[in-house]
Formats: structure tokens, sequence, C-alpha cells
């Protein structure tokens, strides 16, 4: 995992940058402690473009969108959505794109094993759609640690993609919309395992938003997380 200038998180409040609440952390550690796993088998191993998702879905402890309530999508020159109304309407509350610019689950290659594509501005079933688009993420339950693994580079044999650089932002928020703090990551070619750690004493992650600007669009699978545990 490779971070665009060392240790940029940024804490956005009272117009003042405070100190880092969220740092990235080992992602294989992260997994030996938490406890649940969004790995998208439940549906059958379809090849792509796989199954079209118009709606938010809901998957062991979160949902899974394109964005926050509030936020606003717009797509740029090389085809993929940005994140520009970045600050959600209070509360934290999943929605979905259009029909055909939401999300998908398809069997990747890379992995061996089905993952998400979040769809962009294209539309499904188009290629130049997959991994194009805005992934939100918001949990049941708020959240101290978290991580995906994310598929960057993906195989061009036509050659009909930009070439480009591949960058991803990750935006963390609090329940009640408050963002915490961004990430930048230039991932490498192939899998990538991103882990993250809430090291304040402040607001915990209650969702986080994917953003990415990859020539061959992004595939997300594994992500972990924690449920609270069982009292009495």
């Amino acid at each position: 995992m490779t971070l665009r200038g060392a240790g940029l998180a940024l804490w956005l409040g009272a117009g003042a940058a405070l100190a880092e609440p969220i740092i990235p952390a080992d992602y294989d550690a992260l997994a030996r402690e938490l406890t649940e796993r969004i790995d998208f088998e439940r549906l059958p191993k379809r090849p792509e473009p796989g199954f079209n998702l118009d709606h938010p879905f809901h998957a062991r402890g979160a949902w899974l969108g394109e964005r926050f309530a509030g936020q606003q999508i717009t797509s740029d020159a090389t085809g993929h959505d940005r994140l520009t109304g970045l600050a959600p309407a209070g509360w934290l509350r999943i929605v979905g794109g259009e029909p055909g610019h939401n999300l998908s689950i398809a069997f990747h290659r890379g992995f061996g094993s089905n993952a998400l594509f979040p769809l962009g501005p294209a539309g499904f079933p188009k290629i130049e759609a997959r991994g194009e688009g805005v992934l939100a993420i918001l949990f049941d339950h708020d959240q101290a640690a978290l991580g995906f693994k994310l598929h960057t580079d993906y195989p061009d044999p036509l050659g009909v993609r930009p070439v480009g650089e591949s960058g991803l932002e990750v935006y963390f928020f609090a329940r009640d919309g408050a963002l915490l703090a961004r990430l930048e990551h230039g991932p490498g070619p192939g899998i990538s395992a991103f882990g993250y750690r809430h090291v304040g004493t402040g607001k915990p992650i209650a969702g986080v938003v994917i953003v990415n600007t990859d020539p061959g669009g992004i595939a997300v699978d594994d992500i972990i997380f924690a449920k609270p545990p069982l009292l009495g």
C-alpha cells in the first residue's frame, strides 16, 4: 500500500486540521482481529458483467450503495464518477445511483472469486463502466477498524481504455455525517489490501466512501469490520 504524502489524514473541524484520528493499519492483522467479512459469495459465480444492482443492498452488517444522501456525484473527462458534493445531509443514509449506474457483482479473474464493481458513467453492462464509479459503505454499528481488498489495472487486451495513473481516495464519516478523515493512496497493479484504525478519542467511523481514478476500474472484495460483542 502506497500513501501519497506520508500520513495524509485530514481531520476537518472548526476550519482547522487536527490530530489524525484514522491511520493505515495492516490488513492481515485486522483480519485476525475483526469478526465480519463481506465477500459477495452468496451470489452464483456469473462472469462479467455479472449481476446489476440498481439499489443499495445489505450484506452481513453493512449497507452498500453509491453515496450518502446529500452527496453529489459527477463524471469527469476520464469516464470516472467523482464525489463533488462532499457533505452528507445530516445522519448517514445510503443512496443508490441511477439505474445501471449503481453497483454490480461478478466473478473476478484477478481475485478468483466474486467481487463488487462500482459502476461509472457509461452504465451497466458496458465494460468501460465497471469499477469506474463511487462506492459508499454504511456500517450497522460504529467501527474502530476496518479494511478491504482492491484490484486495479485490470487487463485490457483490446487497448480501448485510456492510459493514466491509478489513484484512490477514501473518506471516513461519523454517523452524524461529520467528515473524520480523508486518505489518498496510489495502489499498484493487481490486488492491494487496505486497513484502517481509528486512534482518536472522538466520533467513531460509521461509513466510508471510496473514489478511484484507475484507468481499468477497480473491483472490491473482502470488506472486514466488527459487530459489537454480545452482552450478558
